[in-house]
């Protein structure tokens, strides 16, 4: 059985945990601890690099020696060190990389370099023995991607979005309409006493013959549509219809990759992935089409670090390690 301590600090989220596995054998999270950063950063609007960084620092090290506590574990005990070397923040990404090599160097252990997005692509499957073949879909503040997964390791991109993101239009949709950050929340909050068909938004792409997503002219449209609208705002209304053209774009183009894939089973992760909207109609969709729908736990949906460390085990366990001499990779894709 393998132990593994894996640190994530791609944006404002400081979060460390520690799993353990073995081939054929059920991963166990023994930790996962978060300290979220949304109320420092919620007075200006959205995330500000130097914070978050500085709060990384200030936080990281209480953080792991909680988590070794929690797991019942000593820093000795652990057979690798992870971290999320990108895509995020650079500034962020560093704290986390350099307190894991730190670590591995002074225990002599293998480090591992982890893709962000793969833990998130991963996070359905990590509570199981193996990643089957499937089609992902990514969906989060920074990406919208859908993947053709055959295993773990092998993917292939075969959408993705062309502006903005999912829950970036999430977040500025929210800001519009006066609501707190972090949008996306809030929008689903407020949406349950809208009526979601009341505005006619626009699915942007959501016949052309690729598979990939643009949610800027429907950012676009609810502008638009607020400078004609009368005081007081209809703001449920207004929330609930837009969300319901991010459900439609997403579920309906997502099916249809998974039909021309040949894929019968559809993962959902990131931190969009949450809102209860999106996952019921994914849920309907999925069982009148006859798929397979799995969705990653709501504790590993938003950024964790037990997503981080499911990621390095599958490699830790195929032989696989990083140099430390590898830098982090703020634009770092994942295929």
């Amino acid at each position: 059985m393998a132990l593994l301590l894996a640190i994530e600090s791609s944006c404002d989220e400081t979060a460390v945990a520690i799993v353990r596995g073995s081939p054929g054998v059920q991963t166990q999270v023994l930790a996962s601890e978060v300290a979220s950063q949304i109320l420092l950063h919620r007075e200006h609007g959205g995330v500000v690099p130097e914070l978050a960084s500085r709060n990384h620092s200030l936080h990281l090290r209480g953080l792991v020696e909680k988590a070794l506590t929690t797991a019942g574990v000593s820093l000795t005990e652990i057979d690798a060190f992870a971290a999320t070397n990108g895509p995020g923040l650079a500034s962020s990404l560093l704290i986390g990389s350099t307190a894991a090599k730190g670590m591995a160097c002074a225990t002599r252990r293998p480090f591992l370099g982890i893709n962000h997005l793969e833990g998130h692509l991963l996070s359905p499957f990590l509570q199981q023995t193996s990643v089957p073949a499937h089609l992902a879909l990514i969906v989060s503040g920074g990406h919208t991607l859908l993947l053709d997964v055959q295993g773990a390791g092998r993917y292939q991109k075969i959408g993705s979005t062309r502006d903005d993101a999912a829950g970036e239009a999430f977040d500025k949709v929210g800001k519009m309409l006066g609501l707190c950050y972090p949008g996306g929340p809030e929008i689903e909050k407020i949406a349950r006493t809208g009526d979601p068909q009341a505005y006619d938004f626009p699915r942007s792409m959501l016949h052309d013959p690729h598979h990939d997503f643009s949610f800027s002219g429907l950012k676009t449209a609810v502008l638009y549509t607020l400078q004609k609208s009368p005081s007081p705002l209809p703001v449920a209304d207004l929330a609930a219809s837009f969300q319901q053209a991010v459900i439609d774009i997403l579920v309906q183009k997502t099916l249809r990759a998974a039909k021309e894939t040949g894929h019968h089973r559809i993962a959902l992760s990131g931190g969009v992935s949450l809102n209860l909207a999106l996952r019921s109609a994914f849920e309907k969709a999925c069982a009148a089409a006859n798929y397979q729908l799995i969705l990653a736990p709501p504790a590993f949906c938003t950024d964790n670090a037990a997503m981080i460390a499911f990621a390095a085990l599958l490699r830790h366990l195929a032989g696989e390690c990083s140099a430390l001499e590898d830098d982090i990779h703020p634009n770092l894709p994942l295929v």
